[in-house]
């Protein structure tokens, strides 16, 4: 609102509302209630040296192979248990060419099994650990 004063036979305008929008900033800031903008610390991401991110994109590109045997290693074993009959052996050799062998079925298909669901967990392990990797 502004008003038009006279005085001295001189027009004078004065602006209420920029008076009392003044008075109320000035009378905040003394009781506290604003609170002055601070100027905001700019966080930078650490530059990544380039030898380090190659070598994290290798630890990334390794995980990806393990996982790949891992599910052609489970396909395989996958097929082995729908295709076994009952003329199955399995065989165990050590580097000293100690040999065990069994034709028991009850035994392969245990062994298959336990394998088999070891393979799996090992395998959500990594597809985990590549969700979560970070170049």
């Amino acid at each position: 609102m502004q008003k038009a004063l006279k005085q001295n036979g001189v027009a004078k305008k004065e602006n209420a509302t920029v008076k009392k929008e003044v008075q109320d900033k000035l009378t905040k800031e003394a009781i506290g209630k604003i609170v002055v903008p601070e100027k905001k610390a700019i966080v930078e991401k650490p530059l990544i040296n380039l030898d380090d991110r190659i070598q994290k994109f290798e630890k990334l590109r390794g995980l990806a192979t393990q996982r790949e045997r891992l599910t052609q290693t489970l396909n395989e074993l996958t097929k082995f248990n729908y295709n076994q009959d009952d003329s199955s052996s399995f065989y165990l050799r050590d580097s000293r060419n100690l040999e065990f062998k069994t034709t028991n079925t009850n035994l392969i298909k245990l062994v298959t099994s336990h394998l088999q669901s070891t393979l799996e967990q090992r395998k959500s392990e990594i597809e985990e650990q590549i969700v979560q990797f970070e170049l």
